[in-house]
């Protein structure tokens, strides 16, 4: 088996991606898909506190989709960007999950999210992520190890237009009232909604290129 499969067509593409929207849309569903997006926004706290050389203490998933990364230092300089990168987490992941479909890679798309997501179980606090990502990581097993190829692409192109879309979702929900505003609001002196405008724009600037890369003109 070829470690590279042929993107969908356009046509496709777009259809699951008008799937997705829907899933984001309705309050209904959303409730189980803004699991999702928390743990790649959590996700994109720790990995950029690590990358900065942060003290990484542990994650907390909760029931209500909430959640919480603990690094240290807590303020500062380096506070900055790892309290910046919640809000772009999703659409951080799926724009590379994108250009990983655009590549090619659907395959090696599915096991890297398997992979990632024992990472965050590694690093979770007991909380109800335990639940939440063991599930997520079972489907993810499920549909890579026993699925026909068909099944693990459009599963593939289905996560990554959820991480894109759910970014979006996640800011226009929170709004200006976001935690990580307040902090970077006392962080700098700017006013939360000046962050939020930032966050809307660079997420729906990344739906826009996922767009791109996924569904290629004819």
């Amino acid at each position: 088996m070829s470690i590279t499969q042929a993107p969908l067509s356009g046509g496709t593409a777009a259809i699951i991606g008008l799937a997705a929207l829907g899933v984001v849309t309705f309050d209904a569903s959303w409730q189980v898909v803004r699991h999702l997006t928390v743990m790649a926004h959590e996700g994109a706290h720790a990995v950029t506190g690590v990358l900065l050389l942060g003290s990484f203490r542990g994650i907390e998933l909760h029931a209500d989709g909430s959640g919480a990364t603990e690094i240290s230092p807590a303020t500062g300089l380096r506070a900055f960007p790892v309290t910046l990168a919640g809000y772009l987490g999703p659409s951080a992941f799926g724009l590379g999950a994108a250009k990983l479909i655009e590549l090619g890679y659907t395959t090696v798309l599915l096991w890297s999210v398997l992979f990632l997501l024992a990472v965050l179980l590694v690093g979770l606090h007991r909380s109800f992520g335990l639940i939440t990502v063991l599930l997520a990581g079972a489907i993810v097993f499920i549909v890579a190890r026993y699925t026909p190829m068909p099944v693990q692409v459009t599963t593939a192109y289905a996560i990554t237009w959820l991480l894109l879309l759910s970014g979006v979702r996640r800011i226009l929900e929170v709004g200006a009232r976001s935690a990580d505003g307040l902090r970077l609001r006392g962080m700098t002196g700017l006013p939360r909604a000046l962050w939020f405008l930032l966050w809307l724009a660079v997420t729906a600037a990344a739906a826009v290129e996922g767009f791109r890369l996924l569904v290629p003109r004819a």
